[in-house]
């Protein structure tokens, strides 16, 4: 099922791509907040509208420990996609994809050093795995690497993202319910991203072109639909069921399938936008990244269980 939700989040980097391109000629002049917050806002807003149509009857009962998990999750996932989506407009996307992956490093050396135990070499081995499927599958030249705006943005939105894979599987929210937790995650990241939109439109009516924009609107449906309802859903409901870290490297199977979406949804999706978005090509870069890691999930899957003092 994580797998499945990673699939979904394939899809929405070429979606995410799309609006971004069909914005700059329906608004131009948006600056790269603003472009940030628009992307954001419309996905979770109707993502919490149609999880309140379906929660209707438990509304009433929420209790503290859902609030508490809903709101650190939302606060916590806005924060990582803010970070995200803005620094990937500075740097190219084969870094941003590189320095996101580093949550897979940072969750077992957060747990090593705060509970002073330290996960079975498999756990190393398949960090090591992932970082150089990852870089493999980027095609990263470490000559386009520095510390710029960029970079510092994209690590900023990677500890957010640890931070949430953590968050997720605290073992007080264990019996939590996951649509109610899921809605006030989702209203959590619409409030951030409508007061970032607010404080960053470049005039009160910047939204208008976009909301009257057929393709637009389709974007955003299919963003809506696919990676926030349907992904989101599936990551709260079945990650409690495995430690964080072997979470956090099944999560970094995102790019594999993004670059096998990007095969043929740009051109999909340049022809319905009229504007110019070339597919990718199939290389071995993506058969050898992915190989790599597809081996370090079989891997620690394979190996003995990482400890998870947050479940114990």
């Amino acid at each position: 099922m994580l797998l499945l939700a990673n699939l979904l989040w394939g899809v929405s980097f070429p979606l995410i791509k799309s609006l971004a391109l069909l914005q700059a000629q329906l608004v131009p002049g948006s600056g790269t907040w603003f472009i940030t917050a628009t992307t954001l806002l419309p996905r979770f807003t109707l993502g919490a509208v149609v999880l309140a149509g379906l929660s209707r009857g438990v509304l009433r009962t929420l209790t503290r420990s859902e609030w508490r998990q809903g709101l650190g999750l939302g606060l916590l996932a806005v924060g990582g996609m803010a970070f995200q989506n803005d620094g990937i407009q500075f740097i190219s996307a084969s870094t941003s994809a590189f320095l996101t992956q580093f949550y897979a490093i940072l969750i077992p050396v957060y747990l090593a050093l705060r509970y002073r135990k330290a996960p079975p070499w498999t756990v190393w081995a398949g960090c090591g795995l992932v970082l150089a499927g990852g870089a493999v599958l980027a095609r990263l030249d470490w000559r386009d690497v520095r510390l710029g705006r960029g970079e510092l943005e994209t690590l900023v939105g990677s500890v957010f993202f640890m931070g949430q894979i953590l968050w997720l599987e605290r073992k007080e929210f264990a019996g939590n319910r996951v649509l109610p937790v899921t809605l006030i995650m989702f209203g959590a990241e619409a409030a951030v991203a409508a007061v970032l939109m607010l404080g960053t439109a470049p005039a009160h009516a910047a939204m208008l072109p976009l909301w009257t924009s057929g393709s637009w609107l389709g974007f955003t449906l299919l963003l809506t639909a696919l990676c926030t309802l349907g992904s989101f859903t599936l990551m709260n409901t079945f990650q409690p069921r495995m430690t964080a870290t072997e979470a956090g490297l099944l999560y970094c199977s995102e790019p594999v399938f993004t670059s096998l979406m990007a095969l043929f949804l740009p051109a999909w999706f340049a022809a319905w936008g009229a504007f110019h978005y070339a597919n990718e090509t199939l290389t071995a870069n993506l058969l050898l990244g992915g190989g790599l890691i597809t081996a370090a999930n079989v891997l620690v899957q394979l190996g003995p269980v990482p400890p998870d003092p947050l479940r114990a």
